[in-house]
């Protein structure tokens, strides 16, 4: 059974940061293209970032491009999303997902496994 746990969400004002992680179990974590997502009240999930399988590629939402930076650790099964001049509107619920693809890849319907979410809130 795949599991993902992710941690790091909380409160904070405009322009500061946080780093999100997502711990995987379950499956071979080093195998897969993994990827944030997030979803703002009243608005569909939408793509944030992704990262290949070795961590050599990866892809940013045009919105977070500059700000975010994802990385992963294959030793440790586990995904970060570092977060840097926080807005307003990146408020949301930010999940993890593992894909089935080794490339990174920015389609939600390539994700098989997600987390329950970690609450961000920037505050203006």
């Amino acid at each position: 059974q795949v599991q993902l746990v992710e941690s790091g969400g909380g409160l904070v004002q405009a322009g500061g940061s946080l780093r999100l992680s997502c711990a995987a179990s379950g499956r071979t974590f080093s195998n897969y293209a993994v990827g944030w997502f997030r979803q703002a009240p009243g608005k569909e999930r939408e793509f944030v970032a992704t990262i290949s399988w070795s961590g050599g590629t990866a892809y940013y939402a045009d919105s977070v491009k500059g700000r975010f930076t994802i990385s992963r650790d294959n030793a440790k099964n586990t995904l970060y999303l570092q977060m840097n001049s926080l807005k307003p509107e990146d408020t949301a619920m930010y999940y993890c997902a593992i894909s089935n693809s080794q490339a990174a890849v920015t389609a939600e319907g390539r994700y098989a496994y997600w987390g329950q979410g970690t609450q961000v809130t920037v505050s203006s």
